[in-house]
């Protein structure tokens, strides 16, 4: 079930945004996200020029804790309360590029987090349908996202191990959390001819990032990328 049931804190936590400006833009802000693209992501390799615009456009200072938002376009990740964090600018837009995505496609994201991923992820596709574990920060995320005019991003509270298999399938799923095996609900709802990433390993060491493909007879096939370290994969 959709944040109904939470509908209350959502929209007390969008009240606490309404005074912040709908696109966060101002010049100072605006300029470091675009040093942050060029010398963070652009120099390091992501070229999609899709992905590139969609980390110039999403403010990401609006998606962390504010007393952080002096560092929100530094190359690091940013706690974001209860254990959990935002990855690193370079991650998002890798893992972004990663997928191949195309208008109109439909995404997946296990891990919503503050909804900067998502809100990215958005700019480049058609859908994103996004879970997140803890209450508080899916009902936060849906207020910010819906606040700040990100319309084709839905969010829901619960276990993301499980997909969401009404809204399946997908043509790429993001998975922002570490796990020890790639989910098999995940791998049912992904569309033939889709992508999936995914942070493979324990939750206190280096974890490699694996590329999932899903050919268009359903077979899959896997490929380390890099070495990344994310917080666990919680529930099931």
């Amino acid at each position: 079930m959709i944040l109904t049931r939470y509908r209350i804190i959502a929209l007390a936590a969008l009240v606490a945004l309404s005074a912040i400006p709908v696109h966060g833009a101002g010049a100072g802000y605006k300029a470091l996200r675009e040093r942050m693209v060029k010398r963070q992501i652009e120099d390091r390799g992501v070229k999609n020029p899709a992905v590139l615009e969609a980390m110039k456009e999403v403010p990401r200072h609006l998606f962390v804790p504010e007393r952080y938002r002096s560092e929100a376009y530094e190359d690091h990740p940013l706690p974001i309360g209860l254990g959990q964090t935002i990855s690193q600018p370079y991650i998002v837009a890798f893992m972004t590029e990663l997928l191949q995505l195309k208008p109109g496609d439909r995404v997946f994201e296990l891990g919503t987090g503050s909804g900067y991923q998502a809100a990215v992820a958005s700019r480049v596709a058609g859908e994103v349908f996004t879970v997140e574990i803890y209450r508080e920060l899916a009902a936060s995320a849906e207020a910010r996202l819906a606040g700040h005019g990100y319309s084709n991003v839905t969010v829901r509270e619960g276990d993301g191990y499980f997909g969401w298999e009404e809204k399946a399938p997908f043509d790429a799923i993001i998975v922002t959390a570490a796990a020890d095996h790639i989910p098999p609900p995940l791998l049912e709802q992904l569309r033939p001819g889709g992508r999936l990433v995914i942070p493979l390993g324990g939750p206190f060491s280096v974890q490699q990032l694996v590329m999932v493909n899903k050919d268009l007879k359903g077979r899959i096939s896997e490929r380390g990328v890099m070495l990344v370290r994310f917080v666990p994969l919680l529930g099931h």
